[in-house]
């Protein structure tokens, strides 16, 4: 299989959100009016999938089948098994992870929830595990945990980083509005609302 670029990733992961709602088959065309991407480069990105998947494997004449096209997405990508996760920080931010539904989740399996704070842990309700954030290492290795949420506040996130990285975990999420210096090979995804304010507010000025 074609190495797929960086960029078409991102697209076929926001093109799985607009799979999973629907129903009937969808063109390009439709795919370009919901999304703005062009036909050819949605064409393109989809034929990364297998060798003939722009041309029957998840497309027929009427477009693409949604299902078809979600499994292949998610083959392509290492995303058809189970991946175990966890919360580090259980503030208002963090605690709410704790709850969302597991649908919302997916291909994801929420397995604990870490705080600084004890006493938080013991009072928060969870309908999984939490434990004193000195107990990561113990608990991530034994749960096979392999992603972390980050919702520590800036000055914890560096320090609670290493620990998570010390403890085996091989990617972070991370919302504190500080860049991380980690090992190349643990995989680290900013999430910034400010940066996404700014980014919408250029858009908007364009």
């Amino acid at each position: 299989m074609e190495q797929i670029p960086s960029l078409a990733k991102e697209r076929l992961l926001y093109l799985m959100r607009i799979l999973e709602h629907s129903r009937e088959p969808l063109t390009s065309a439709q795919i370009e009016a919901l999304t703005g991407w062009s036909s050819p480069t949605i064409r393109k990105d989809i034929s990364y999938l297998s060798g003939d998947a722009d041309r029957g494997a998840v497309g027929t004449s009427s477009g693409y089948d949604p299902e078809s096209l979600l499994l292949a997405i998610k083959k392509a990508l290492g995303l058809e098994r189970r991946w175990k996760f966890c919360v580090v920080g259980l503030g208002r931010l963090g605690s709410a992870y704790l709850n969302i539904e597991s649908f919302e989740f997916k291909e994801f399996d929420l397995a604990a929830g870490f705080d600084s704070n004890v006493n938080r842990t013991e009072i928060l309700k969870s309908p999984v595990p939490l434990y004193p954030a000195y107990k990561m290492g113990e608990v991530i290795s034994r749960f096979g945990i392999e992603i972390a949420l980050l919702c520590v506040p800036a000055g914890a996130a560096q320090a609670a980083a290493e620990k998570l990285a010390a403890a085996g975990i091989q990617g972070i999420v991370n919302f504190a509005p500080v860049v991380l210096a980690l090992p190349p090979e643990i995989a680290v995804r900013n999430v910034y609302v400010a940066d996404e304010l700014r980014a919408l507010a250029i858009k908007i000025r364009q």
